[in-house]
């Protein structure tokens, strides 16, 4: 069995008591250990601050750029080994495993390449100066310059390599340490992920930390230089923004959490469109894409109440094909949920959701074997798809999400700005996609969606042939949501560097600020 180190002050550290297992999803056997126990929390933050923190802004923007382009490449060379080994730890199929760690590398090597187009500076223009004064000799210019602290990455059980790769990028490439801390349950992933980028030498010393099991009494050390930047459930995001210390030393703190996503079918199109082939494709992918657990899924999905019937069908037909099983078995098209707290979960979702009034249309509402599972082990669950019978009826749809291959179709009356006000129910969304060719329509539709969601995925025939898919958080577009969905905004190309930096306003003389950047 793995026993999982955390790499703080520089070296690595073995715990040796006050461990947590970690389980095999497809068949519940204890795999690795981990556990924080000795960590001194204070000099693992003290030495990234002084020893890291130089270090990275030492460097210009093409020379960070460079370090990231490494670490992108040396975890790339590990492919296969992550494959197989997330696999193994999350439970997910080949395909959801190379998403991961796919977007991991492709994050990395992005930041890498946009950082050539800022060059040899060391600070970030924001917007262009304008004189202050009778003329431009008084002169005034916003500025970006890095903080002079560390950024504590917390990540979610379900990406444990583009979680804190996402983070890691725009920290490093604004020149501030990182000390990274995965979700225990699928941590071994991320330690190894850790192990080679610590082993390749890519990192200068102290701008990389990690921390297998818990954050101890990190929190506490943290100071007004400092940023914590946590993925994760509404309610641990709370509590962490809610930390006495940290309020009371002004930490800044960026929470992406949870959000009921929603997808919306217009009532301009047919069945032989290819945006509805579009439609039925991604919401397939968005319900059994790493068995649901994505915090980008699709949760509700708004049909014009004449073609329910008609969707509903569809998408029966086309999840009835999915095949929930370990992800070594070839006959496996969707793993296991993660860990047998989320497998409870989500049974008590669909069962709270049925209650309030939801039907179930697909699914049993139980616990399913998988194929090459042996029966009655794992945390197997079929996709599900539940019909509600407006979006007034049953409230709790817009309140409760289901962390699992678990979705609800709602009926509408085909109105753009009804449907918006029904996505604006889920108080806050990561994303929305909208599926129509009709441009006036989608416009009716644009104020109150894009108030209460931080991206819309806007699918037509015109994009078709390129999309991607709302679920895939790209890194030149921002990710984040208001509301529910945290309130906070990561990546979004350059824009992703300003959480890890101070804007300041220089005032004086143009040619002095010219120089000076």
């Amino acid at each position: 069995m793995e026993t999982l180190k955390s790499f703080v002050g520089g070296k690595w550290h073995t715990a040796t008591s006050g461990f947590r297992d970690l389980h095999d999803p497809s068949t519940e056997d204890i795999i690795a250990r981990a556990s924080s126990d000795g960590v001194d929390f204070a000099a693992a933050a003290s030495h990234a601050r002084t020893v890291g923190g130089p270090a990275l802004r030492s460097l210009n923007f093409t020379e960070r750029g460079a370090v990231l382009a490494k670490i992108s490449k040396v975890l790339g060379e590990a492919r296969e080994e992550l494959i197989d080994l997330s696999m193994k730890n999350t439970g997910v199929t080949r395909r959801d495993a190379k998403f991961d760690l796919d977007g991991a590398t492709g994050t990395l090597a992005y930041y890498g390449y946009k950082a050539k187009e800022l060059g040899e500076d060391f600070y970030l223009r924001d917007g262009d100066g304008e004189a202050l004064g009778r003329s431009a000799r008084f002169w005034g210019q916003h500025v970006h310059v890095p903080l002079q602290g560390v950024a504590v990455l917390v990540g979610a059980y379900n990406f444990p390599a583009w979680g804190f790769a996402e983070k890691m990028a725009c920290a490093f490439l604004a020149g501030v340490p990182v000390i990274v801390k995965p979700a225990t349950s699928t941590a071994w992933v991320a330690a190894r992920c850790a192990e080679i980028i610590v082993e390749s030498g890519a990192a200068p010393e102290g701008t990389f930390s990690f921390v297998a099991g818990s954050t101890g009494d990190l929190l506490d050390h943290l100071g007004p230089q400092d940023v914590l930047a946590f993925t994760g459930s509404a309610s641990t995001g709370l509590a962490l923004r809610s930390h006495a210390g940290m309020l009371a030393q002004n930490v800044r703190v960026n929470v992406e959490a949870d959000s009921l996503n929603a997808a919306v079918l217009a009532p301009d199109l047919d069945g032989s469109s290819d945006t509805m082939s579009l439609f039925y494709r991604e919401i397939v992918r968005e319900i059994t894409q790493k068995t649901g657990q994505k915090c980008t899924a699709v949760r509700r999905i708004f049909v014009p109440e004449d073609r329910c019937d008609e969707v509903i069908e569809e998408l029966r037909f086309r999840l009835g094909d999915v095949v929930p099983g370990d992800p070594r078995d070839e006959q496996t098209t969707m793993g296991p949920l993660c860990t047998s707290d989320q497998l409870v979960d989500t049974v008590e979702g669909v069962a709270a959701l049925q209650k309030a009034g939801a039907e179930l249309v697909l699914g049993t509402g139980a616990r399913s074997d998988g194929a090459g599972a042996t029966e009655g082990k794992g945390y197997f669950f079929a996709p599900h798809l539940l019909r509600a019978p407006s979006a007034d009826a049953v409230s709790l749809v817009h309140e409760r999400e289901v962390f699992g291959p678990v979705s609800t179709v709602i009926p509408y009356a085909g109105d753009a700005s009804e449907v918006a006000e029904y996505v604006a129910r889920g108080r806050g969304s990561l994303v929305t996609s909208i599926y129509s060719d009709d441009e006036s329509w989608v416009g009716q539709a644009l104020a109150t969606a894009g108030a209460w969601n931080g991206r819309l995925y806007l699918a037509s025939a015109k994009m078709a042939e390129q999309a991607v898919g709302s679920g895939l958080a790209l890194p030149q577009s921002k990710h984040g949501g208001p509301g529910r969905a945290g309130g906070g905004e990561e990546l979004g190309g350059i824009r992703g560097l300003s959480l890890y930096m101070n804007r300041v306003a220089l005032q004086g003389s143009k040619t002095m600020i010219e120089r000076l950047l």
